[in-house]
Parts: structure tokens; C-alpha cells; sequence
């Protein structure tokens, strides 16, 4: 479990931070920052990319029979011209949080364990995107 923040942290131009350990109660409602880092001189599209044929940054989560993945929550894009494009792009840039939203299920055996997922994103500099990437999460948790 701890292996993979550190191969995550790996994939290139996008880095994923420690992952907070998240404790909650059957039943109950728990989240998760997850905190990203851009390299500088790069970008990621965001969740909502204003062109087609630009790819998302989205996450998606594994089913566990402990957590029951909700809604996540992105953060306010900001809006960048690029040579590459005629108009403005939905990008995120620096350092931004993700924020996970979990339902611990009500018949979760207590103990600990993680929430597996997949961030998946595309890179781009001022000049060019790069191929989509994947990188997996692990969120640990403690069932209580």
C-alpha cells in the first residue's frame, strides 16, 4: 500500500501527494484530499475540458465492499490560451486538491484496508499534449 503514492508519484508530469488516512463509522459519510502537483511549464485538461478531442482528468474508483465511492469534487479550472489552440482551455495547473466523497457501507467489517482507484489525465506544455496517463490511488482507510 504504501508502494503506490511513490509510483504515482513517478508518472511523469503529474504528481500525486501523501494520501490522508481516512477513519469513519459504518454507514457514514467520509472524504479524502487528494492532493496533485503539475509540473511547472505543463498542464492537465480539466474535469470539463472545453474541446472534444481533449481528454479529462477523472477519477474513478474500484468497487470495495467497505467504501461505496461518491461524487468527487474537482476545483474551479482556470481558463489558458496555448499556440496549439484558437481559444482559451480548461486546465488545471500548480498544486490542487481532489476531494474523494465516500459512504462507509453499513455492513463494512471493521478493520483497515484501501480504496483503490484511477486518476486518468492528459499533459500538455504551451505547445503540445502528450498521451493520456493513468495512475492509481490507494486511499487507506480504517473501518471503525
Amino acid at each position: 500500500m504504501l508502494c503506490l503514492p511513490l509510483l504515482a508519484q513517478s508518472s511523469g508530469y503529474l504528481t500525486l501527494g501523501d494520501l490522508p488516512k481516512v477513519i469513519g463509522k459504518r454507514g457514514a459519510a467520509v472524504q479524502a484530499k487528494i492532493p496533485l502537483a503539475v509540473r511547472p511549464g505543463f498542464h492537465v485538461n480539466s474535469n470539463t475540458p472545453n474541446e472534444e478531442y481533449l481528454i479529462p482528468l477523472k477519477l474513478t474508483w474500484k468497487a470495495t465492499g467497505a467504501l461505496e465511492g461518491g461524487q468527487i469534487a474537482y476545483p474551479k479550472p482556470s481558463l489558458e490560451k496555448y499556440e496549439f489552440s484558437e481559444k482559451p482551455l480548461s486546465v488545471f495547473t500548480g498544486n490542487f486538491d481532489v476531494v474523494a466523497n465516500f459512504k462507509v457501507a453499513a455492513n463494512a467489517p471493521a478493520g483497515p484496508g484501501a480504496a483503490v482507484g484511477q486518476l486518468r489525465y492528459q499533459a500538455c506544455s504551451d505547445r503540445a499534449c502528450f498521451p493520456p496517463k493513468t495512475i492509481e490511488v490507494a486511499i487507506p482507510y480504517q473501518v471503525q
